[in-house]
């Protein structure tokens, strides 16, 4: 494989040298090196994962990073990024010099054979890993194509809401959902050259996984509610509602202290890279955004449990890497132990005035000791009443027990997350820290009425896991999904009308942290006729987004739904994207488009 050339510069003068510095900062400070990664042609690539030595960067949205504060010494230099051959040199700091770096990732390029295709590789039910699409005559394919090995990964069966007769039904009710776990493992599967399993693909948290433009709740409330109704642009003779919701996010200085208890799996199945290894880096990021009024327990469990790291001030942060670099993996999986005693070291130290959360990092391969889901589901839930929270972090692919974490986090009042990457981990620990761990509202649902008058019929997309019982909405015993400070919710409802105006009631309901009765907004939902080009650029791309997750799960209800339009559409409303989450979804859109059938890709 070629090596793309690693350009250096330095903006006085061109050289010549391998590796050129200028002044930066006061010796005895350490060296530095700012850089940007690029394409062949030049475009500047966001996401892109820069390690130097055991320091790692994430390219911004102008495909820039930095390090700095490195002490002087030859490093390795490790450039990747998925669907682009991986880069690796040696470079060289100096003290109090800035070394100026250029990277050109070229493209993966595959071998193409010629094979007949066969039928979609998977399983019927909740256990399924990646397939490839099927085409009904020989055809080129990339050779990364081959059957996947055998996998064990575990995913919950969906159903897809079906279209529902506003004459029979007019109300609908649902949890909210703040999950972006389902994005991420997508995005691992096109990694791969693999289109994902269909119930891996859960389309509210593929929409929800992006931030939208909503407006900051105003006169001291925790939430802004919006709904909008537009054009639906792959079934032309419906409309689109949209329904979001935006948290209040809560200045630092008025955050309660956090009082964490991390529960890693230290066994034999989590030694490769993506797995432990990646989670002691997300957990250093997290480590790094504690304040000293914060505390971290840390508990293991293989084949046997074990607290390896008593409850410690933030202000001490040395003694906790410690503790996450003395971590390996070996031995066999008994997470039912090691969920208990997280439980009974977060509770000794339990606090009415702070954040209490076990947060749990696993494949989820609970093959030995305690396995009963039944109790575990039991004891989580009793936590969750006396005020410690669980969020979940999924790692891993062949095992990865996706129906287990998911069913656990929701228990526990808490998120499910998977990490494919660094740059996730950042998302997660770093840009989105408030949301993944301070709850403002506690059994948050949502309710619709409309007027069979004017809305003949409607289907919510995604949510299928988070339906409630109309009867439920009032009754405050019943559990729902929690809001993090800052985060939002956005869900889709396609409907058929035969008329504008107020078209339905939307009704919020949510507790505070600390109260078990519950509060309501109502809103109205208005139909003004726009098409989905007058929409906002959030709700474009929303709607690009569920068009993708249609397309992915081969629902029955994508109507004209096709790749040619999802890009067409998200391209138009990329915006700013800061991050490069929007810029990285249309590469997933493109993947995708590639590794369909060609008969498919033909038509669009």
């Amino acid at each position: 494989m070629k090596r793309a050339a690693i350009l250096l510069a330095i903006a006085i003068a061109a050289c010549s040298s391998r590796q050129t510095y200028v002044d930066l900062v006061p010796q005895g400070t350490g060296g530095a090196i700012r850089g940007v990664v690029t394409d062949s042609r030049g475009t500047p690539l966001p996401g892109v994962t820069v390690t130097l030595g055991t320091h790692t960067e994430v390219t911004d949205a102008k495909g820039q990073y930095e390090f700095r504060g490195i002490a002087p010494g030859t490093y390795s230099f490790v450039v990747q990024l998925a669907g682009f051959n991986r880069e690796s040199v040696r470079v060289r700091v100096v003290d109090a010099k800035l070394l100026r770096l250029k990277t050109t990732l070229n493209p993966a390029v595959t071998e193409s054979i010629t094979v007949t295709a066969q039928a979609p590789l998977g399983v019927e039910g909740g256990v399924v890993g990646g397939y490839v699409a099927r085409s009904a005559a020989p055809v080129s394919v990339p050779s990364g194509l081959s059957e996947p090995p055998p996998s064990t990964a575990n995913y919950a069966p969906i159903t897809e809401n079906g279209i529902i007769d506003t004459r029979k039904e007019p109300t609908t009710t649902f949890s909210i959902d703040v999950d972006g776990a389902s994005f991420a493992n997508v995005r691992r599967f096109l990694s791969a050259n693999l289109i994902p399993a269909p119930n891996a693909v859960r389309i509210e948290e593929m929409i929800n996984y992006f931030i939208y433009n909503y407006p900051q709740p105003s006169d001291g409330r925790l939430f802004s509610v919006t709904s909008d109704v537009v054009g639906c642009p792959w079934e032309p003779s419906h409309r689109l509602l949209r329904v979001g919701i935006q948290a209040k996010r809560i200045d630092e200085w008025k955050l309660a202290p956090n009082n964490l208890t991390f529960l890693l799996d230290v066994s034999g199945s989590m030694a490769p890279p993506q797995r432990l290894p990646l989670l002691k880096s997300a957990f250093r990021m997290l480590v790094d955004q504690m304040r000293p009024e914060d505390s971290v327990s840390i508990v293991v469990y293989a084949g046997a449990a074990g607290v390896v790291l008593p409850p410690t001030s933030g202000a001490d942060k040395s003694t906790i890497l410690a503790a996450l670099d003395r971590l390996q993996a070996g031995g066999s999986t008994a997470g039912g132990a090691g969920i208990e005693l997280a439980y009974k070291t977060a509770e000794e130290h339990l606090s009415a005035t702070a954040n209490n959360r076990v947060i749990l990092a696993t494949d989820g391969d609970f093959n030995v000791g305690v396995t009963d889901i039944d109790a575990l589901t039991k004891l989580i839930e009793q936590k969750r009443k006396k005020g410690i929270y669980l969020t979940c972090i999924g790692v891993g692919d062949d095992n990865l027990n996706d129906a287990l974490m998911e069913s656990l986090a929701d228990k526990g009042n808490g998120n499910y997350y998977y990490l494919d990457t660094i740059n996730e981990a950042k998302k997660v620990f770093v840009n989105q820290l408030q949301g993944t761990l301070v709850a403002i509202a506690k059994d948050v649902k949502v309710q619709l009425q409309f007027d069979p008058a004017l809305v003949t019929s409607y289907r919510q997309i995604g949510y299928e896991d988070r339906a409630l019982a109309n009867k439920d909405f009032e009754d405050d015993t019943k559990d729902a999904g929690e809001l993090g400070s800052g985060h939002s919710v956005t869900a889709l409802y396609e409907i058929a009308t035969n008329g504008r105006g107020k078209i339905a009631e939307l009704r919020l309901r949510y507790k505070e942290p600390a109260s078990e009765a519950s509060q309501l907004i109502t809103a109205s939902v208005t139909d003004e006729g726009k098409s989905i080009y007058e929409a906002p650029a959030d709700l474009q791309f929303a709607a690009a987004v569920a068009e993708f997750g249609m397309l992915l799960r081969h629902s029955k209800y994508k109507g004209a739904a096709t790749y040619a339009d999802v890009l067409a559409l998200a391209r138009a409303m990329r915006g700013s994207d800061l991050e490069g989450y929007r810029e990285e979804f249309l590469r997933m859109v493109e993947t995708s488009r590639t590794l369909s059938a060609p008969d498919a890709i033909a038509r669009q």
